[in-house]
């Protein structure tokens, strides 16, 4: 409904100015194209003159659908997140679709509560961006025949489908160029152990190593938390063994830029001491000092990905979902350089 002067003008009010039955406005306003193109534009110059906006509550009531989908992230302060959302609510707005989001900060309740609001709206479908949680909210939304894209799950089903990310072929890039630079040990800083793409890249990180005839040390592979601080406290155990890595790969940005600090705080350089290369290349990446090399997951290929399996689910209902491949690409920039062994700070 829209208010007119002292009129509440809903879509009879439209229909009797147009000349056009009530069915007639629905149609257009859906965007129906059994509606004569001449009907459609007198209908839209009505809608457009006196600003009314249908009552979306009521149109999701009565055709149960809200165009809406859902998006859940875990964490709204790491940059990748909201750069991934400009691109993703780009495409959303050009197709006429709306997004609820919501940030879970990988906190179970809140997961749970986010997936009761997308349930109560009747959202079209839901995207779940963070994988490192349990699996009880999501058989919520498959329950209630709610189609789904989920991040690195690797497991599709009716109603669900997942976007794989090959970290085994980014890493080995990154492995591959830094190998080439000389550097023959080379560390890791991580997440938590455990959750599905802590584990993923991880793993990529160990094949990488076999494949290009580079030793393994297990005390160069460190926990973080995708966070700065995770970077830091890593990077602080590395520099306290008495062998060193001269590389460290980080699980994303953030955990390198936490790297980066603590070498630097420490009285050490890069990449004169240490090369460091992050993932996931966040504008950021490019505007410190040194530039960060890192691995690139294009965040509109990923949103366009995404989209693309949401009208898969919404489309084919209770079909088995699609499984779907995002690529990586190095972006080599000056935190990598000539391995030199590892030395303790220049006196000052």
């Amino acid at each position: 409904m829209a208010i007119v002067g002292d009129a509440l003008m809903d879509m009879h009010g439209i229909a009797k100015i147009a000349g056009v039955s009530s069915a007639t406005v629905s149609r257009v306003i859906n965007g129906s194209k059994l509606v004569r193109p001449e009907t459609t534009g007198r209908v839209q110059r009505v809608i457009d003159e006196l600003k009314f906006f249908p009552n979306s509550s009521a149109t999701t009531l009565k055709h149960g659908k809200s165009s809406t989908y859902g998006l859940i992230i875990p964490d709204i302060t790491n940059p990748f997140f909201p750069e991934f959302i400009r691109c993703f609510e780009k495409i959303l707005v050009e197709n006429n679709r709306d997004m609820l989001m919501a940030t879970i900060d990988s906190h179970a309740t809140r997961m749970q509560q986010s997936v009761r609001r997308m349930l109560v709206r009747k959202v079209d479908g839901v995207v779940l961006l963070a994988a490192e949680i349990e699996t009880e909210p999501i058989e919520a939304l498959i329950h209630n025949k709610v189609p789904l894209v989920t991040l690195e799950r690797r497991l599709v089903a009716p109603w669900v489908s997942d976007v794989m990310v090959n970290y085994a072929a980014g890493i080995g890039l990154a492995v591959a160029h830094l190998k080439e630079l000389g550097h023959t040990k080379i560390g890791y800083i991580g997440a938590s152990a455990g959750p599905t793409i802590s584990n993923h890249r991880v793993n990529g990180f160990k094949k990488a190593l076999k494949k290009y005839g580079l030793q393994l040390y297990p005390e160069f592979i460190r926990v973080g938390d995708y966070r700065t601080t995770g970077g830091q406290t890593g990077m602080t155990e590395l520099l306290a063994l008495k062998e060193r890595p001269t590389a460290i790969l980080a699980a994303n940005d953030l955990t390198a830029i936490g790297a980066l600090r603590t070498i630097y705080q420490r009285g050490y350089t890069v990449p004169g001491d240490f090369s460091v290369i992050g993932f996931d290349d966040i504008d950021l990446a490019g505007m410190l000092y040194p530039p960060l090399t890192t691995l690139c997951l294009p965040r509109q290929e990923l949103a366009e990905t995404v989209y693309k399996a949401l009208e898969f689910g919404r489309e084919h209902k209770s079909a088995v979902g699609q499984q779907y491949t995002m690529k990586t690409s190095l972006v080599v920039r000056e935190s990598s350089g000539v391995a030199k062994a590892a030395k303790r700070p220049r006196s000052r």
